[in-house]
């Protein structure tokens, strides 16, 4: 039986063109390297799954490459290249300040630093997870961070920047790496559903992506679970279903069910809801997520905020244009109260009743 490999590894970025969501950044590491004008050491920060120690990984290999394309991407067929794709280049050091964060570790580090390239113009020392360096061996790593060997370039690597010591941010060019928009994730989710041959709807991507919250890394975990759930055919219904999520539509007809003053089907509604298994914390953030969707489909300048696919775009649009902007405006005000409120709460139910009764009171109010 052949190995399975997750798709977070089998699809990770090899080049500064495959890397998705960061653009900008991209761009500048590219022009250091055009220029010429590489830092001795480099701060990548920013959520968990964007991309960071894949860029680092990028930037080491492509700065000795021997033969850069000519838009400055690794050739992949130089000695340096075949050794960093074999995973045996004697010039990228790799170290996760996790497990390795003493006085010992970092002294470890500065001898290693020492040794020139053997096969390569740099050596690169990617440390992951820096924040987790005590003080002590962050003292310790301070005089080589600032005044490296010529061929030596450092990049450290971070989810927690206010945890870096001043005297270490002041040593180090900062890159912040943003949470991936919905739009990328979904797009490269398609690019690797049809090289695994999955059909997949984009509506069922939508979910996955919002619930990745920015990471690619967990749009990918979250993306093969699905498939191991539905196999080589992923709808709506099913990823719903396996990752527990709550169906647009409760939202649409809870929504239509107010512009009628109709409490008891709403009552019904968040029944059903709650009796199969979804917290009523989620339900009230769904809610305020929902409204706010339909408030922004309200005006054609604010559409383009609407991370949705696109059928569920019109389906938006259509209940926006039931809605009048104070009935939105007034809504929201309830639904945030009660989610300010809920923890607290001794009869959580009780409270999500009233707020969805006194939405349902809201149209009335008008007449």
């Amino acid at each position: 039986m052949e190995n399975f490999v997750v798709s977070a590894r089998k699809y990770r970025p090899t080049t500064f063109k495959s890397v998705v969501g960061q653009p900008a950044l991209v761009a500048t590491l590219k022009n250091s390297i055009q220029t010429n004008r590489l830092a001795h050491a480099y701060l990548f920060c920013g959520p968990r799954g964007v991309g960071k120690t894949t860029c680092a990984r990028i930037f080491a290999k492509t700065i000795n490459c021997e033969h850069l394309t000519p838009d400055f991407e690794a050739c992949n067929e130089c000695q340096s290249c075949k050794s960093f794709n074999d995973q045996r280049s004697f010039n990228i050091h790799e170290l996760d300040a996790a497990s390795n964060n003493s006085v010992e570790d970092i002294r470890q580090l500065i001898e290693e630093v020492r040794v020139q390239p053997q096969d390569g113009k740099y050596s690169v020392f990617i440390i992951d997870e820096v924040h987790m360096l005590t003080t002590a061996a962050f003292n310790a790593f301070l005089k080589t961070l600032e005044e490296p060997p010529a061929y030596a370039i450092f990049i450290l690597a971070t989810t927690e920047k206010h945890k870096i010591i001043p005297t270490i941010l002041s040593r180090c060019q900062v890159y912040d790496f943003n949470r991936i928009g919905v739009s990328d994730i979904v797009g490269h989710l398609e690019y690797v559903a049809k090289s695994e041959n999955v059909q997949v709807e984009t509506e069922a991507l939508n979910v996955i992506a919002q619930k990745a919250d920015g990471g690619m890394r967990d749009a990918l975990s979250t993306f093969d679970q699905v498939v191991s759930f539905c196999g080589n055919d992923i709808k709506y219904k099913d990823v719903i279903e396996n990752l527990n999520v709550l169906d647009y539509n409760y939202y649409f007809q809870i929504v239509d069910a107010m512009l009628q003053c109709d409490a008891p089907k709403v009552m019904m509604i968040l029944d059903e809801i709650l009796s199969k298994g979804f917290d009523g914390a989620h339900f009230v953030s769904g809610l305020c997520s929902h409204l706010r969707n339909v408030l922004v489909c309200k005006d054609e300048q604010t559409v383009k905020l609407l991370e949705v696919g696109a059928s569920i775009g019109e389906t938006y649009k259509a209940q926006a244009g039931k809605c009048e902007l104070q009935f939105l405006y007034d809504a929201l005000r309830i639904v945030n109260e009660c989610d300010l409120r809920y923890r607290q709460s001794n009869n959580k139910r009780l409270m999500i009743e009233v707020m969805l009764i006194r939405l349902c009171q809201l149209p009335a109010k008008k007449k």
